[in-house]
C-alpha cells in the first residue's frame, strides 16, 4: 500500500488552499495591510491570531490620508 497522496487528492488540497487564500488575501489588501498576510491564513492557530488581528487592529486604509 501507498501512503502517499494521490494526485486528485493533492488537486483538491491545492483548491481548498487556495479557496482559503484568495478572500483574506483580497480582505487585507483592502483594509491597507499587505495581502501577503493572507497566506497565513492556511496556518493552524496563526489563522485564529490573524482573524483577531484583522477584527480589532486599526486599518491604514480607514486613516485619514495627511
Amino acid at each position: 500500500m501507498s501512503s502517499g497522496v494521490s494526485v486528485p487528492q493533492l488537486l483538491i488540497i491545492v483548491l481548498v488552499v487556495a479557496v482559503i487564500i484568495w478572500p483574506y488575501w483580497r480582505i487585507f489588501g483592502k483594509a491597507g495591510f499587505a495581502p501577503w498576510l493572507g497566506l497565513l491564513m492556511v496556518v493552524p492557530l496563526v489563522n485564529i491570531i490573524m482573524t483577531f488581528f484583522l477584527a480589532f487592529a486599526p486599518w491604514p486604509a480607514l486613516e485619514p490620508k495627511k
